[in-house]
């Protein structure tokens, strides 16, 4: 039975990076030995789209972190320093912004429009 997912992001400066979601994103972590930390995350949810997207090979993926509001979140990790590119897309299945990772690169996040076996999870 599977009881969880593993996400891994690879990061050219993995201090950087473990820094950002630790300290600017704020996520719960638990140290595996040596300062390595592993993050919780919040609840998930998996999409498979067809063939290859957003410059992935067939079979790739793609991380994308869900807000409920993007304006107001946005707003808030601009505060705290968060760098976006460009600006809040309107998308068929949701708004989308792309922040950018220290150390990491690009990383998702979008206020989905479209329903969600999350809806009322946590409620």
């Amino acid at each position: 039975m599977i009881t969880a997912a593993h996400v891994i992001a690879f990061a050219d400066d993995d201090e950087a990076a473990r820094a950002f979601f630790r300290d600017v994103l704020e996520l719960e972590a638990v140290d595996a030995g040596g300062g390595w930390l592993i993050f919780a995350l919040p609840p998930a949810e998996l999409a498979v789209h067809p063939g290859s997207g957003w410059g992935q090979a067939e079979g790739g993926h793609r991380l994308f972190l869900i807000c409920d509001e993007i304006e107001s979140t946005v707003a808030e990790l601009r505060a705290k320093g968060v760098e976006f590119k460009g600006e809040i897309a309107e998308e068929d299945w949701g708004r989308l912004a792309t922040m950018i990772v220290p150390g990491h690169g690009e990383l998702g996040l979008y206020e989905p429009t479209h329903a969600s076996p999350l809806d009322g999870v946590g409620a």
